[in-house]
């Protein structure tokens, strides 16, 4: 059996995402009868069909879904390696907007932006930090950040950042008169510094040990809707902060807090970088998806 050609399995994928003949040789700037023609020779040299046609539609058979299923990530990864191939040495210009969490932002993205614009020193970067569920799209974002649960089906979403993990710190004053809570049910005796969302919601604390999980209603006398103030007020001794630990990081070695019931607070899937995929990818963002497809993975 022949080999089949790049051109031709790109044309099928297209086709058969497609549905259509016509929209797919609009999308790859073909005829639709040039289309049909390489389809119908590609079938002739895999000795199979791929797909059923009508006057009216286009399905795929039980063997086109297959290579399909395959043939789909192969291609979007061999479009991906040219990019980053040709993005090395592209002079990429332009503006990039991308909305992301404040913790996104402390934690992920300035090592990745500066990486960019020391590559691609005519990008523009705009960074919005914004916790709100925002719609990029509508806003006009070329992309935005979020965990990978709150991303639309509808998305591209490519992980950034790695696994995370929660961290519980308090002070050593603070511990000294309260006493070191073991288990998630010993915080209803302790001041609990809260996070509260933009939309009103109080941040549930979310812990999780051999497979069993539960999420917290803390109470205190405190509440931020910052992180990095909950780490501060932490350190004051107001009481337990629940954080990101790339925020107590640096307090935590200074020894100005101790981190607490660390074994229920294991990794979880983190960020996720997200844009649309009806959209043109402007190269400013392909540009920031090859950088951080070269980061290291604690970074991207």
């Amino acid at each position: 059996m022949q080999r089949a050609d790049l051109s031709d399995l790109a044309a099928f994928a297209s086709v058969a995402s497609h549905r259509s003949f016509r929209k797919a040789a609009t999308e790859l700037g073909v005829s639709p009868s040039a289309l049909s023609h390489a389809l119908r020779g590609l079938e002739a040299r895999m000795g199979v069909r791929l797909l059923h046609r009508t006057t009216r539609s286009v399905a795929v058979t039980e063997a086109g879904a297959i290579l399909l299923a395959r043939l789909g990530p192969a291609l979007a990864e061999i479009g991906e390696a040219v990019d980053a191939a040709r993005l090395l040495s592209a002079e990429v210009s332009g503006s990039l907007r991308i909305n992301a969490p404040h913790a996104a932002c402390r934690l992920i993205l300035m090592p990745l932006v500066t990486r960019l614009l020391a590559r691609h020193p005519k990008i523009a970067v705009e960074i919005i930090g914004d916790n709100a569920m925002t719609d990029v799209v509508a806003d006009g974002f070329d992309a935005g950040i979020r965990m990978g649960d709150r991303v639309a089906k509808d998305m591209i979403a490519l992980p950034i950042g790695g696994p995370q993990r929660f961290a519980v710190i308090g002070s050593p004053s603070y511990l000294d008169g309260r006493g070191i809570p073991r288990r998630p049910q010993d915080l209803a005796g302790h001041a609990c510094i809260r996070q509260r969302f933009p939309d009103g919601r109080l941040f549930k604390w979310e812990f999780e040990r051999d497979g069993s999980a539960c999420d917290i209603e803390v109470e205190g006398p405190l509440t931020f809707g910052d992180q990095e103030l909950m780490v501060e007020a932490a350190v004051q001794g107001v009481g337990l902060a629940f954080v990101f630990e790339g925020y107590a990081a640096e307090a935590l070695a200074q020894g100005r807090v101790r981190r607490l019931m660390e074994e229920w607070c294991p990794p979880f899937p983190g960020f996720h970088l997200y844009f649309s995929g009806r959209r043109h990818v402007p190269s400013t963002l392909r540009a920031f998806i090859a950088v951080m497809r070269e980061a290291p993975s604690g970074e991207a």
